[in-house]
């Protein structure tokens, strides 16, 4: 079931990186869901999964896509413009959220988030809120991308470092290009190497720490395989873990 929404801004990040603000109520949801957006072209409907990156609560949603060539439904999208429509689904889903990780002696001190590209969407939603900061210690965004133009959401991202100075950890990964105070290897390669836990003081560890992984199947696969390695596990409604994963494509 669909709801016309209208764009009421937007945001290029590069020529193919974007983000829309969306004004429609698609009612209550929770802080790292997904939302569809649909079209219908030649005759037939087109819908698309992207993360809220929004937090509850507002009456928008914002979504951070990547207009992919040869794309059904993305290259339309990023030719949309300030007061023109798109349909959105009237319900939100998804279980990367923070309710789905372990409660209280089982939760951990640490909460990491770990993101490539676009899925860094969901975690901004979740630090939007309240809970990771009343809930955890310390919070921790590992977020790599290939060029310095695709680090969307810096600028808010700098504002929960200001916001948050003693709580929030932020480590960037730029692979393709130098950038002031970030990295220059891919993700599984830092975390293997400790330089994650060097530049943050604050080791992965099964006792302490809680780990969500969204982005690219190629990174959630080596992730996954080093955080087992150090003596994690994937967290199960019916056997808490460390590790939880959303892969986006």
């Amino acid at each position: 079931m669909w709801i016309e929404g209208q764009v009421v801004s937007r945001q290029d990040w590069s020529d193919k990186l974007f983000s829309l603000r969306i004004k429609v109520d698609i009612g209550d949801f929770i802080a790292g869901q997904f939302i569809k957006l649909s079209q219908v072209v030649d005759d037939k409907r087109i819908g698309r999964a992207y993360s809220l990156v929004n937090p509850p609560g507002t009456d928008y949603i914002e979504i951070l896509a990547v207009a992919v060539n040869d794309g059904q439904l993305s290259p339309n999208l990023q030719a949309l413009k300030v007061g023109d429509s798109i349909d959105v689904a009237t319900k939100a889903t998804g279980f990367m959220t923070l309710d789905e990780l372990p409660k209280n002696e089982q939760k951990g001190k640490h909460l990491w988030f770990i993101a490539t590209g676009t899925a860094v969407g969901p975690f901004i939603s979740m630090m939007a809120t309240n809970e990771p900061w009343q809930s955890y210690d310390q919070v921790i965004l590992v977020y790599g991308v290939r060029e310095v133009q695709d680090l969307a959401y810096l600028q808010l991202l700098k504002q929960f470092e200001a916001d948050y100075p003693e709580q929030f950890k932020l480590v960037l990964s730029v692979t393709r290009e130098p950038f002031a105070d970030a990295f220059s290897q891919r993700i599984p390669e830092l975390v293997v190497s400790g330089e994650v836990e060097s530049k943050t003081g604050i080791t992965i560890n099964s006792a302490d720490s809680q780990v969500m992984l969204c982005g690219n199947p190629g990174m959630i696969s080596e992730m996954q395989q080093i955080l087992t390695d150090k003596g994690l596990v994937k967290n199960l409604r019916r056997a808490p873990g460390q590790i939880t994963v959303e892969k986006y494509w």
